[in-house]
C-alpha cells in the first residue's frame, strides 16, 4: 500500500500567510494556510483569496466545510478542511480560498487515499494528534489519537461482525473508544453489533467526505472529539 503519511505531525508547514480582521471586534490576525500531505508526499495548501473579506460561521453544512485542492506535484485532487480562523472573541471565520479551488471533491483512488480521508476526518472531528495504531488490525489500517482508536478498511468487501469486535476488544484493552471507516460498507450483523457497542460507524463513499453509518457516527459527527 506504500508508506503511510506521518500523521503525528497534523502541524503542517504553513506556506501562505494573509491579513485577516475579525469583522465582530475588529481585531487584527494573521492567518497561515496549513499544508497537508498529498498521497504523493508533497505538501499541498489551498490558495487563499486576498481580495475578499472572510465570512462569519454562524451555521454549518457539511458540504461547505470542504475544499478540492490539486496537488501541483502530481495532479492529484484531494479534498481538505476549508480554512478557517477562531477569533478569541468568540467568532468564526472562513477563510476565503481562490474561485477554482473550491469544487466537488475527487473520488478516493488508491488505498492511500482512504486512510488519509479517514486520518482528516479524525482531525475535523478534534483529534491532533493521529498517528499510525501500534497494533495492526486484523485487516486494513489502524490509526490512533490520544484516548482514540480507529479501524480503516480500503477493501472491496463490507467490514464484518467479526472485524467490529475485534477492534472494539483491542479498543477495551488500551481503554480507549473506537471508530471504523469503510469503503465498501458494513454487513447487517456487523452494524448491528456496532449500535449495541456504541462504536461509530462512517462509509468511505466514491465521493465527498465520510459519511455516518449509523447512530453513534451521527452523534460523533454532530459533536466532534
Amino acid at each position: 500500500m506504500g508508506q503511510l503519511p506521518c500523521y503525528d505531525a497534523l502541524e503542517w508547514a504553513m506556506p501562505e500567510s494573509v491579513p485577516v480582521r475579525c469583522p465582530a471586534c475588529r481585531r487584527e490576525h494573521v492567518y497561515a494556510a496549513p499544508s497537508y500531505p498529498c498521497a504523493c508526499g508533497a505538501p499541498v495548501s489551498p490558495a487563499l483569496d486576498r481580495l475578499t473579506a472572510p465570512a462569519v460561521v454562524t451555521h454549518r453544512v457539511w458540504d461547505e466545510e470542504w475544499v478540492a485542492v490539486r496537488c501541483p506535484a502530481c495532479g492529484r485532487g484531494n479534498q481538505w478542511p476549508r480554512p478557517e480562523l477562531g477569533c478569541p472573541c468568540g467568532t468564526v471565520l472562513r477563510i476565503p480560498v481562490v474561485p477554482g479551488a473550491d469544487h466537488r471533491p475527487v473520488a478516493p483512488r488508491t488505498a492511500l487515499d482512504v486512510v488519509t480521508a479517514a486520518a482528516l476526518h479524525l482531525h475535523r472531528l478534534g483529534h491532533r494528534d493521529i498517528r499510525r495504531a501500534d497494533q495492526r488490525p486484523p485487516s486494513g489500517v489502524g490509526l490512533a489519537a490520544r484516548g482514540l482508536l480507529a479501524q480503516v478498511d480500503p477493501s472491496v468487501r463490507p467490514a464484518t461482525l467479526r472485524d467490529v469486535e475485534c477492534l472494539w476488544l483491542t479498543a477495551m484493552t488500551e481503554s480507549a473508544e473506537c471508530v471504523y471507516f469503510s469503503l465498501a460498507g458494513y454487513t447487517e450483523d456487523a452494524r448491528t453489533r456496532a449500535d449495541t457497542l456504541g462504536i461509530p460507524l462512517f462509509v468511505l463513499g466514491p465521493t465527498g467526505p465520510p459519511q455516518p453509518a449509523n447512530g453513534p457516527a451521527d452523534e460523533l459527527h454532530a459533536t466532534g472529539a
